[in-house]
């Protein structure tokens, strides 16, 4: 199974998986109108792989096959101060 990827002209550290390259039909138009002008950045052959960058390599798999694509969206900031509240319990008054 080959995968194209690509990153999103829009969001930072977003990457879109399809099944054939340049083959958007199966993605929403919403999340191309997000996801922004797509910008080409490799195949991959996904059969000969046992993990991947930034990505559970099974979870990308089973969503290529079930809907066409897969999205890797970056995890989400962590607030440190946030955290360093919450240690010393200042959320909590």
């Amino acid at each position: 199974m080959l995968a194209a990827v690509y990153k999103s002209s829009k969001k930072a550290d977003t990457y879109l998986y399809v099944e054939r390259r340049d083959d958007f039909s199966s993605i929403p138009e919403p999340l191309m109108a997000t996801f922004g002008k797509p910008q080409f950045v490799m195949l991959i052959n996904m059969r000969d792989r046992k993990v991947l960058g930034g990505a559970d390599i099974e979870k990308v798999r089973n969503q290529l096959a079930q809907q066409g694509f897969y999205l890797q969206i970056p995890p989400p900031n962590e607030n440190l101060l946030e955290q360093l509240r919450n240690q010393n319990g200042a959320n909590s008054l």
